[in-house]
């Protein structure tokens, strides 16, 4: 068994909502460590290089708009909506809301550590869409917002939090958030290790 790390970022409508202590004790009541932790006002530049910029993964942003639209009977159509009814086009639009709502306030970024953290923390945060994520997940607790809603007004989903969806991703996110000076390693009394 090894510990993980994953990063985790409290989005402005988080920070907002003042539920960083909250989600702080979520954490740290499963035996999670907190290793390094600050509130930061990212510029466009640091989001544009958080989210991925690959054809796929964009498209899939777009792709999943499509069926949000499809699911939710949005009674506008895409082309209407966007433009076009290309996913990847779609996906570019999609990315840009993340950017301009990720730099719209303060975010509070950390590292988490621990067994399985990054499946635990995203466990523990709930589904990505807050109107499906489960009661007892801080997405579920604190969060009502889905893409129909978000679509309608142009913007991104307001799901309080994003962690590291896999071990790379982990790693890359962390490098891009923090000096290794900046996470820190001590021994906590629920360590397995």
């Amino acid at each position: 068994m090894e510990k993980e790390r994953t990063l985790v970022l409290i989005k402005p409508d988080g920070v907002k909502k003042h539920l960083i202590g909250e989600v702080i004790r979520r954490f740290e009541m499963r035996g999670l460590k907190i290793v390094a932790l600050q509130m930061t006002s990212p510029t466009k530049k640091q989001m544009d290089l958080h989210y991925p910029k690959d054809k796929e993964w964009i498209a899939n942003l777009g792709n999943n708009t499509i069926k949000s639209y499809k699911e939710f009977e949005i009674q506008s159509t895409l082309k209407e909506d966007y433009g076009t009814e290309n996913p990847y086009e779609i996906g570019l639009k999609v990315r840009h809301w993340l950017i301009d709502f990720m730099t719209s306030g303060p975010i509070v970024k950390m590292v988490v550590e621990g067994l399985h953290a990054i499946k635990m923390v995203r466990k523990i945060i709930g589904q990505t869409v807050p109107a499906f994520a489960e009661p007892g997940t801080i997405r579920g607790d604190f969060s009502i917002d889905s893409p129909d809603f978000a679509n309608m007004n142009k913007r991104a989903v307001k799901n309080l939090i994003h962690a590291s969806g896999s071990k790379k991703e982990a790693e890359h996110e962390i490098l891009l958030w923090f000096s290794p000076e900046d996470i820190h390693s001590y021994e906590g009394v629920h360590d397995i290790f």
